[in-house]
Formats: structure tokens, C-alpha cells, sequence
């Protein structure tokens, strides 16, 4: 899905408004029907409060313990393409006859869709032993039962549909850039960017029902398999509008293949046999990506890349909206999700400096959705995290001292890979350093604008920087298959890019340590400043230095140009005389 950027920033005629507190909507809609109490804190919720949800973004469970939960969660849930015209509360009534509704939510994505959530999963098989297959029309229906639906009316209403939607777009760049300048600080900036970009809690349910959707879809060939998201969706760092990225998890079913003897007798399942692992990923999602093209409702645009370094099946989820791309056992990755969801935890600060570095990036052109020679998000979130390695105190441990805070049950070997490292984020001691936001953000464009690129890599497993081992010339260590550089596809140009920016970025906020916030509205000021295109604020704080002078100059070119005009272009009969003097 496409997310807006933020080049309309340049907009710089809102910033003449006066900044004064503005009360924004509230983009995060739940409705809990049958849930008294939820109805009552509404009720007296003061007027002009805005729930953000962002206190309690933080998460504070493990990571497995979360994704069980989510994946529990969804297997309760189902999907409702609804009609415009619906009333909440008799579409509520009628689903309730079914169970009772834990959560439900509204959202708009090529039509109107209801999330609904019931408390037992023996509510989703009522539903779908009481509903019809689709009237014969001139196509054919492919008989297919999952737990997207499809409402009518047997009747047409014309009363007018009252639900309440969920937002599942980031904001837009004049919406971003108005909330920006009225924050009362740089911190305060940089923390309602995280609260405008981050996953709202719908949207990561949305996802962990699409993955469980899809995962309906492979359990007809892999009973036991489970469809897991990684990346971005579970990492904490995904943003509104990311990609889903999701892989086929296989253990369970090769667990069945453990030795369990009985006397004297060995029993085993009859299998295919290939020649090597690859082939079998490749078949497996060859198989899945025609299921998902032929019989799963929803998924269009389905595309099998099966000879790319890692085989997938990308395909769009047109109900959701998300653009999506399914592995297998890509157990790696998961575990590097589980990595910053640890560090993402750890530090409040972490999430919000991650989020401002990719939207400045992004602004600058330093990344793309289009693969080539940019710099990744991934490669930014390692750079923001080994950089607050090395502050003192540190912010956030290195890889290796969570590695000798694990026990054994944290031991995990992938591919011979040691990814081992603790989950438990309550043996984790939290870091002493109390540098604001707005420190730290000037000093990683410093520390970074003179970095050693030319012969220094990055490696969050030491924290400390090091010799590269080629000449890359962006080398960030992949922190479990540490032979390879996350960041091998970018080249010299963008390197150079980068630091220009980078130093420009640290000049800038130098600027507003001199001039501070700025209460009247005539300038774009700190994190404002950042997303503006490169040069426009040197040009914008050289006029302010020589305010008192440039005017004085204007005022003596402009005395100039009138005086010239009128002795050069007009004689004393007010006749046209062409000069010939400079």
C-alpha cells in the first residue's frame, strides 16, 4: 500500500498560523458492545481529551507470549464485507446469536469492513455452519469456507450507516506538518511523529487476522503449519501503511518426524523426497501461491518469485489493504523481529528516535519502496541503535551482553547461527543515560556526518566500531549471520548523500539551540525543519542572521531600480529611451 510521504512539507505557509494547542480527533475507534464499563469511561472521559494509546505502546510481555496471544486472538475473529448502509447495533444483535462479541471495528478499505472479535473460537464455527454459499449468478463460486464473509440486506434500508471507522492510513504530510508545529518542543515533536506513524492497535490486529486467513489456506496441505508476521508488523517499529511480511512456519510438522519407538517398531510418515531444501521451499510455495491465486477470497496480484536469494509469493490482500509477501521457515527473521521488539521495549526514547530518522530519510530521499541503491529502513534501525550503543552511559546493551544475560532456555541455534540472547525483558537492567530526544537526535547526525565510512563498519553486537572487511562502502554487520552486510546494495552516491544530509541535519538543530522553539509562527523550527528540502533552512536562517541588513539592502535596491527606471526608460516627453549605461 502506498504511504503518503512528506514533500508537501514545503508548505510552508502554515507555519503563519499561530501555534496554539489544537484538540485532534481521535483516530483509534473501538467498540466493545455488552461492555458497560468500557461505555461509562467514554461517557466521562473530560471533553477535548484525546485517548493516543501511545502510554501503553510499550510493550512488556515477551515476545512469543505476544504472538501466541495475537495468533489466539485471531483465530477468534473473522472478516465482514459489509453493505454502506448498516446500523451498528442491529449488526451486532444479529452476530451476537452466535456468542458473545469480545471487540469489534470498522474500517474502509475498497469497501466497508467489520473486524469482529468473539470471546470463544466456538462462535466462528456457528457462524459458518449457519451461512450460505453465494447465490449461482453467471460465474461460477468456488466452494470455499473461511472466515471472510460477506453481509446483505434481504431488505434495502435508507437509514444511514452509523459506525464509526478505524483509521488505517498514516496521516497526511499537511495533517503531519500542522501537529508538528504546534508541539511545544523538539521531544514533544518527535513523540507525536511516533504517535501519528506507529500501528495503531486495529491495524495490528488486521494483521495477525490476515496471516491467520492465510493460514487457513495452507492447513490444507500442512494441518500443523502456523503463518507467522515478522518484521516491521510485530518488530514495534512498523509504521501505518507498511507491508505485511509473513512466513509459512513448518516446525510443528517436522517435529512429527522425531523418533518415537514403540517396542520394537519405528513408524513413518511417507514423504516426497527432493534434492535439496531450496527445491522443497520452492515447491511448497509454488503449491500455496496457485491456492492463494485460485480459492483464497481476497488475494489478488498473486506473483511467485521462486528463484530470488529467499522464495516468495507476493501477493495483494485486497480486504485488508496490505501488500503482502509469504516465506517459509524464515526462522531468522523472526528472531531479528524479536531482537527489536527487545530493544524497542527497553528505552522509550529507542522507537521515537527510529521513527524520526526513517521519516527524515524519507523526506530526503535517502530510502525507496523500489529495491535499488538506498539506504533500508532495516540498515537506519541498526545505525540508531548502534548509535545509542556508544553514548555514556549507554542507552541500549549491545547484542553480546544480552547474550550472557541468557539461560538455557534462551538458547537458540538457527542454520548454525547463534542467535541466542535473553527474551526476558525484566532481566534486563535499564539504562542510566537521561539525554532528551532532542540530544540525541542532533547528536546522531553529528556522530554519523563524521563517521569513518571508509574504513569503520557497524556492529551492534560489540557497539563499538571496527574494521570492514570489505569495501563496501556502507558496512552494517548482520547481527545473526554475521558474514553478511545488510547494507552491501548501497553504493558511494548514497553514502555521500547520507552524510551531506546528515551534517546539514546537525547544523540546523545548532540553529535552534541558538534560537529555540519559535511562539510566533514565522518559521518552520526543529523537527519541521529536518523534513524541509536540502538548503532551503541555510537559506531561511542566513536571511534571519542579517535580518536588520538585508532589509537595509532591499530598501537602497529598491530606491535604486525606481531611480534607474525613471532616468532610463522614459526621457522628459515621457517618451520609451533605451540606455546604454550598466
Amino acid at each position: 500500500m502506498a504511504v503518503p510521504g512528506v514533500g508537501l512539507l514545503t508548505r510552508l505557509h502554515l507555519c503563519t498560523q499561530r501555534r496554539t494547542r489544537v484538540q485532534r480527533p481521535v483516530l483509534r475507534l473501538l467498540s466493545c458492545p455488552g461492555t458497560v464499563a468500557e461505555d461509562l469511561r467514554r461517557d466521562e472521559q473530560p471533553p477535548g481529551s484525546v485517548e493516543t494509546g501511545f502510554e501503553d505502546k510499550i510493550p512488556k510481555k515477551r515476545f512469543s507470549e505476544m504472538q501466541n496471544e495475537r495468533r489466539e486472538q485471531a483465530k477468534r475473529t473473522v472478516l465482514i464485507h459489509c453493505p454502506e448502509k448498516i446500523s451498528e447495533k442491529k449488526f451486532l444483535k444479529y452476530l451476537s446469536q452466535h456468542g458473545p462479541i469480545n471487540n469489534h471495528f470498522f474500517y474502509e478499505s475498497f469497501g466497508l469492513y467489520a473486524v469482529v472479535e468473539f470471546c470463544q473460537k466456538e462462535s466462528v464455527h456457528s457462524l459458518q455452519n449457519e451461512t450460505c454459499a453465494p447465490s449461482k449468478g453467471i460465474e461460477a463460486a468456488i466452494p470455499f469456507r473461511s472466515r471472510f464473509f460477506n453481509l446483505k440486506l434481504k431488505n434495502q434500508t435508507s437509514e444511514r450507516s452509523c459506525v464509526q471507522m478505524s483509521n488505517q492510513l498514516p496521516p497526511s504530510s499537511k495533517k503531519l506538518f500542522q501537529v508538528l508545529c504546534d508541539a511545544e518542543s523538539i521531544d514533544d515533536q518527535l513523540n507525536t511523529l511516533l504517535k501519528e506513524f506507529q500501528l495503531t492497535e486495529e491495524n495490528t490486529k488486521l494483521r495477525y487476522l490476515t496471516c491467520s486467513l492465510i493460514e487457513d489456506v495452507a492447513a490444507a496441505y500442512f494441518p500443523d503449519c502456523i503463518v507467522r508476521p515478522f518484521g516491521s508488523s510485530v518488530n514495534t517499529f512498523g509504521k501505518l501503511g507498511c507491508d505485511l511480511d509473513m512466513f509459512l512456519d513448518l516446525n510443528e510438522t517436522r517435529n512429527l518426524s522425531t523418533h518415537k519407538t514403540s517396542g520394537n517398531f519405528l513408524m513413518e510418515f511417507q514423504v516426497k523426497n527432493v534434492p535439496s531444501e531450496r527445491i522443497a521451499t520452492q515447491k511448497i510455495l509454488s503449491v500455496l501461491g496457485e491456492c492463494l491465486d485460485n480459492f483464497s477470497p481476497g488475494c489478488v496480484g498473486v506473483q511467485k518469485i521462486l528463484n530470488a536469494r529467499c522464495p516468495l509469493v507476493r501477493f495483494s490482500h485486497q480486504a485488508s489493504g496490505f501488500q503482502c509477501d509469504l516465506t517459509t521457515n524464515n526462522r531468522i527473521a523472526l528472531t531479528s523481529s524479536e531482537l527489536l521488539y527487545i530493544y524497542g521495549a527497553l528505552d522509550s526514547r529507542v522507537r521515537a528516535l527510529v521513527f524520526t530518522v526513517r521519516c527524515w530519510a524519507r523526506a530526503h530521499l535517502l530510502t525507496s519502496s523500489i529495491p535499488g541503491a538506498w539506504i533500508t529502513n532495516f540498515s537506519l534501525t541498526m545505525m540508531v541503535i548502534f548509535f545509542l550503543q556508544t553514548r555514556s552511559p549507554p542507552v541500549l546493551p549491545t547484542l553480546d551482553s544480552l547474550q550472557t544475560l541468557a539461560d538455557a532456555e534462551d538458547k537458540c541455534i538457527i542454520e548454525g547461527n547463534n542467535c541466542t540472547f535473553v527474551r526476558d525483558l525484566n532481566r534486563i537492567k535499564p539504562s542510566e543515560n537521561t539525554e532528551t530526544l532532542e540530544i540525541l537526535l542532533k547528536e546522531f547526525f553529528e556522530y554519523f556526518g563524521n563517521f569513518a565510512f571508509n574504513k569503520n563498519s557497524i556492529n551492534i553486537r560489540q557497539g563499538r566500531e571496527q574494521n570492514k572487511p570489505d569495501s563496501s562502502p556502507l558496512y552494517i554487520q548482520n547481527p545473526f549471520e554475521t558474514s553478511l552486510n545488510i547494507s552491501k546494495n548501497v553504493n558511494q552516491s548514497q553514502l555521500q548523500k547520507f552524510v551531506h544530509l546528515a551534517q546539514e541535519s546537525t547544523w540546523i538543530l545548532q540553529q535552534e539551540d541558538l534560537d529555540g522553539p519559535d511562539t510566533s509562527g514565522n518559521r518552520s523550527w526543529g523537527l519541521v525543519a529536518l523534513l524541509l528540502p536540502s538548503g532551503a533552512n541555510r537559506k531561511s536562517v542566513g536571511k534571519k542572521k542579517s535580518k536588520k541588513a538585508t532589509s537595509e539592502k532591499i530598501k537602497v535596491l529598491l530606491e535604486s531600480i525606481k531611480s534607474n527606471r525613471t532616468e532610463n526608460f522614459t526621457d522628459t516627453n515621457g517618451k520609451r529611451n533605451v540606455s546604454t549605461q550598466t
